[in-house]
């Protein structure tokens, strides 16, 4: 059997949690589909594609992803402080905002809302968390 390298197209049922157990996503929920994706574009994590090396079709790991080769560390630099009239109306932790700048379109998360400011968060949801994914491959091409 062909063993999963850098340049397939892979076809992969996965679960992530974080290390408590709580899982973040998972293609095996109800009205999701398996993960088909072509290794060495970027479009993964660097640990989950790393976890996919080597595998063959029917196989089936876990794999402990540090912080460093998942979303990488939380960074205090990416939070802003914004007034409140540069917001899109009102807003409410949680809320999640695009904003473009001269780097392209970035992505934010409504931290806290103050009096006159929101502090918005620009880092990944995931960023400085260790991630556990169930790996399990349907198919290699």
């Amino acid at each position: 059997m062909k063993k999963v390298q850098n340049g397939d197209t892979v076809t992969v049922n996965y679960t992530g949690r974080l290390v408590d157990g709580t899982v973040f996503d998972s293609s095996l929920n109800e009205g999701r589909e398996p993960l088909v994706v072509k290794l060495g574009e970027g479009n993964l994590i660097k640990g989950f594609e790393n976890g996919l090396i080597d595998m063959i079709v029917g196989d089936k790991k876990t794999v402990e992803i540090e912080v460093e080769d998942a979303y990488g560390v939380y960074n205090d630099y990416m939070i802003q402080e914004v007034p409140k009239e540069q917001m899109p109306g009102d807003v409410e932790v949680g809320t999640p905002l695009q904003a473009s700048t001269q780097m392209g379109v970035v992505n934010f998360i409504v931290k806290e809302v103050k009096e006159d400011v929101v502090i918005l968060d620009a880092n990944h949801p995931l960023a400085g968390e260790k991630l556990i994914f169930d790996l399990e491959v349907l198919e290699v091409q």
